[in-house]
């Protein structure tokens, strides 16, 4: 990825091409793409604005920013690091993406600390980062942080027009203003570009072959890096799988998740009632469902503490979708707050400012990431269509992952991303602005290319020849809903000779080691010897969450959308 200077006229316009946000059909990957040249990252004491202990190193990737441009302008990503405990039992780098789009990973090498990861911190150096966007990773902004976190917000199931004309509007504003701010740049935070960082940061760290783990999005940039780099990979676990198929991303797979975050929220509503007689929230899901609509309503009327609504409210059970460690305090809370005591509600659903900035950073990147990849619905008929016919059957989540979403409807082109960048240097008047104005009149230049490329690709289409990769490994929960089963069945298929470990009867989103001893004993014995189990094999369900069972460090640790 590194060394696109070597690719000549003809190679940098397929990488343009790969580097585009594009608006239909497919993109095949380039035969062999070569090696990036290796610039080891120097590593120290981690900033102080990381939160690291003395025991995790910290370094800075640069990389650049357009792949088709590779001496134009560069980024830096951010890099942590702990040693393999065990040298010699060293096998390398173990990279970790917990998804997103928008999540970082610096806190990874902390890890090793916990029981579970006790065996791969001695034979692998643990490496975290913040993908570009990220934290301090050239990052994106789209929104002042406390507009974005203004509370309290309203979440409704089936909305009306009134409601659904302000947040269009609101959409609107949102992608002007990720227009505003990054400018030209804006259309190069794409999962192609995370996928040729990840071969930078592998051959700065030395490692000839890369070993890697991604959980949620991290699958797809992940599938995405093994089609681009077959040859790069040595080993790969694939930890709760986005459906690849290019007709999925990113529209379908968000409607997809529907019709599964609807089972899963059925799931906890089964368990609180199955709890009456700890949580008196209701004897039938459907009792424990008019509990919390209850619930909403109040919070609708009045909302608590000034700050939650039912927007907050929704937030905060969505979880429940994500991890049944979740469910027994989603449920002390919402019975606190029905009886006259919501002091555990606050807790979890009170918006805190201390984290503003870096939510605001996670949503510019989740959009701009899924929104660059590939094409959207440009007319908010489809969007209303589409979503009406999907929250008669799943009301739950359908239309705020629709409003989630929905700036990408109104996305900017990459010629209006370079005007927006032009625009932003002309306003910085009397300011030394020759070098900004030829980088963006640079970035402006590349559009006519690149539009007429747009019409002829679409995400990559992601696939290998038998015997081209390595052996990887796939982790699917039955009942995932952020990122539903069929979507590890699809990857396999798309990776012949992978192996698919299934977690059936349960939803935890993110499974490898975490309280499924089967998955981590499979997870285990390929990450350490490079042992795949048959092509499909299965696990029995974890135990479920008990009453007043609190979440543990590990269960904090966990990736999500």
């Amino acid at each position: 990825m590194r060394a696109l200077a070597l690719y000549g006229t003809i190679g940098s316009l397929i990488v343009t091409a790969l580097a585009t946000a594009p608006a239909g059909g497919t993109t095949r990957a380039p035969a062999a793409p070569p090696a990036p040249a290796s610039h080891r990252i120097g590593f120290g004491r981690c900033a102080a604005v990381e939160h690291l202990p003395s025991s995790v190193e910290c370094g800075e990737l640069t990389v650049p920013l357009d792949y088709a441009r590779p001496d134009g302008k560069k980024i830096q990503l951010t890099v942590s690091r702990v040693r393999a405990t065990a040298p010699a039992e060293r096998q390398g780098a173990l990279i970790f993406n917990p998804g997103g789009p928008g999540a970082s990973s610096m806190e990874f090498p902390l890890y090793g600390g916990l029981p579970r990861w006790s065996k791969l911190a001695r034979a692998y150096d643990l490496v975290g980062y913040a993908p570009r966007g990220v934290g301090r990773s050239a990052p994106l902004s789209c929104q002042d942080p406390k507009e974005f976190m203004k509370a309290p917000t309203d979440s409704r199931m089936h909305p009306d027009a009134a409601f659904k004309r302000t947040k269009v509007a609101e959409a609107k504003a949102y992608a002007r203003g990720c227009a505003r701010r990054a400018g030209a740049d804006l259309p190069f935070y794409n999962s192609i570009n995370n996928a040729r960082d990840l071969d930078m940061l592998r051959a700065a760290l030395g490692e000839k072959k890369l070993t890697f783990m991604g959980a949620s999005y991290g699958t797809y940039f992940g599938a995405v890096y093994a089609t681009l780099f077959p040859g790069h990979v040595r080993r790969m676990v694939f930890d709760s799988v986005v459906n690849p198929d290019p007709r999925q991303i990113w529209y379908r797979n968000n409607l997809d998740q529907n019709l599964a975050f609807e089972r899963r929220w059925g799931d906890w509503l089964r368990w609180a009632a199955k709890h009456d007689d700890h949580y008196h929230l209701g004897k039938t899901p459907q009792a424990v469902q008019q509990s919390y609509d209850k619930a909403t309503a109040q919070l609708r009327r009045q909302p608590l503490n000034g700050k939650i609504g039912p927007g907050q409210l929704q937030s905060a059970y969505l979880k429940t979708g994500y991890n049944d460690a979740f469910w027994p305090m989603r449920a002390e809370a919402l019975s606190g707050y029905l009886n006259g005591n919501p002091k555990a509600l606050i807790a979890q659903a009170l918006p805190q400012e201390r984290t503003a900035q870096a939510e605001e950073n996670t949503n510019a990147v989740y959009t701009a990431v899924e929104c660059n990849d590939a094409s959207w619905p440009r007319s908010f008929k489809t969007w209303d269509r589409d979503n009406s016919r999907m929250a008669r059957v799943a009301p739950f989540e359908t239309w705020d992952n629709a409003w989630m979403n929905l700036p990408c409807a109104f996305w900017p082109t990459r010629s209006q991303s370079a005007t927006e960048g032009l625009d932003d240097v002309l306003r910085a008047a009397g300011q030394d602005v020759d070098q900004e104005l030829a980088d963006a009149a640079g970035h402006a230049a590349d559009t006519e290319l690149d539009g007429a490329l747009r019409d002829q690709q679409g995400p990559l289409d992601i696939h290998t020849e038998p015997g081209a990769l390595p052996p990887v490994l796939l982790l699917a929960a039955k009942r995932d809903a952020a990122t539903p089963y069929p979507g590890a069945v699809e990857l396999q298929r798309r990776f012949p000779g992978s192996s698919l470990v299934t977690e059936n009867g349960a939803g935890t989103h993110g499974i490898a080691f975490g309280e499924n001893a089967c998955v981590n004993a499979y997870a285990e014995a390929y990450l350490l010897r490079g042992k795949v189990p048959a092509h499909k094999v299965y696990c029995s369900p974890r135990a479920e969450p008990v009453p007043g069972q609190a979440l543990t460090r590990g269960q904090h640790m966990r990736p999500g959308k």
